[in-house]
């Protein structure tokens, strides 16, 4: 059976479907998809006891059942229902991709878009292969635009995601030192992030395009249909005035004041490029200014928290060498007597991680505060006036010690150090 084939199954089930028979819900279609560490096959059966009103498998069951749906590869069947799937809709498809920043854009634009429209997008940042076609789909028939992130760590993934999408719409937010293991250094990570455009350009797509970032000015010279937008060159078919970007951001667009509870300059280019894309939908001001307002980052993604006195800019969802830079150079411009900043180790930098460590911690000491950093790489170039630590727990212990009153702190590195449980020694 092929995805086209069964997809009047797929909508007579109403859309319901789990890859997880943890979640399954009486009624739903189960997708057998295997990994390194499971095989999805392996609980087809059980699925269908549980009440799927079908199972998809590639592998032959002992069970033979009318229920079970056997296809070559569960994966692509479901990727290529997904496909079918978005291709009923003659809707605004815009995906998001870029180093930094994909999630919050996205987010920001739920917010305002969803003022005037019936907006579908990723949930959380489930943006490869797999989530990607989840995310697909779940989305409704009443949907008037969508918003889809689409991430890489290897060279083709884009380029792949895109074809799996057919986005006609497209951002990518910018171009930074993200997974140099996989593509070696920045430019690799741009000629990678270009497939967006190229899809785009070959599709007759549109794109928004942020001039502010060299690489993307240099990359988007040949598309045909584009939107550009910046808070440095006024001749952008945007342009947003950056005010103050620490605690919270402030600009000026068309002599309106915008407010949004994030902090920096990147976050500054995020939500000009939202400004963009809702205004070339028609969002009056109001709405926009509302809708920025009302985001409020979660997730260990540029929070603002406070405990006791002190003061908390939390941004250890994830690091690289591009967001670490940003991140400190917002909180450098933060004009508060008491900073401290706490760093932890960034992951899959590739052979120059020890440069990469150096280079971002010689930036962190021209702030002129105290620096305390955790993990191994950081602790072999921290210098003897920085505080190190091989790991996120010993580090927490520390602070306990400290008795930190009215300080402001930046808490920044990858998810794998989970600096977020500093947060722990200021909890009384």
């Amino acid at each position: 059976m092929t995805a086209s084939e069964f997809y009047p199954t797929f909508l007579a089930q109403h859309q319901r479907f789990s890859t997880d028979t943890r979640d399954l819900r009486p009624g739903d279609i189960f997708f057998a998809l295997k990994g390194d560490n499971f095989n999805g096959n392996e609980y087809a059966e059980q699925a269908v006891k549980d009440g799927a009103a079908f199972a998809v498998v590639d592998e032959d069951l002992k069970t033979k059942s009318s229920q079970f749906i056997e296809v070559p590869d569960v994966l692509a069947f479901m990727q290529s229902l997904a496909t079918h799937h978005r291709q009923q809709f003659n809707i605004p498809i815009i995906a998001i991709a870029g180093s930094n920043g994909k999630t919050t854009t996205k987010e920001l634009l739920v917010n305002t878009l969803s003022q005037k429209l019936k907006v579908h997008a990723t949930k959380g940042n489930f943006n490869n292969h797999i989530g990607v076609p989840i995310t697909l789909l779940n989305m409704k028939v009443d949907t008037e635009v969508a918003l889809i992130e689409i991430g890489t760590n290897n060279f083709g993934e884009i380029a792949f995601l895109c074809e799996l999408l057919e986005p006609n719409y497209g951002i990518i937010t910018n171009i930074g030192k993200e997974h140099l293991e996989g593509f070696g250094d920045i430019e690799g990570v741009a000629r990678e992030e270009s497939e967006l455009y190229n899809y785009l350009f070959k599709h007759d797509g549109f794109a928004f395009v942020n001039l502010d970032d060299p690489y993307l000015q240099r990359m988007s010279h040949r598309l045909t249909h584009k939107h550009t937008y910046s808070t440095i060159d006024k001749t952008a078919d945007v342009y947003v005035e950056t005010i103050e970007v620490a605690p919270e951001i402030e600009m000026l667009y068309k002599g309106s004041c915008v407010h949004a509870r994030l902090s920096g300059n990147h976050n500054a280019q995020n939500i000009t490029a939202t400004i963009a894309v809702a205004t070339y939908f028609d969002l009056n001001n109001y709405d926009l200014q509302q809708g920025i307002l009302a985001y409020r980052p979660t997730n260990n993604r540029s929070e603002i928290r406070d405990i006791g006195t002190n003061h908390f800019m939390l941004d250890a969802y994830n690091a690289n060498p591009s967001s670490m830079m940003a991140t400190l150079d917002t909180f450098k411009s933060l004009n508060k007597n008491n900073k401290v900043v706490l760093l932890g180790d960034m992951f899959e930098i590739g052979p120059n991680a020890i440069e990469e460590h150096k280079a971002v911690l010689d930036f962190a000491q021209t702030i002129g505060c105290p620096i305390i950093v955790a993990g191994e790489q950081f602790s072999e170039v921290a210098s003897n006036d920085v505080v190190s630590f091989k790991t996120t727990e010993d580090l927490v212990k520390h602070l306990e010690s400290q008795h930190f009153k009215n300080t402001w702190f930046l808490i920044k590195g990858s998810r794998g150090m989970a600096m977020e449980k500093v947060l722990e020694a200021f909890v009384q």
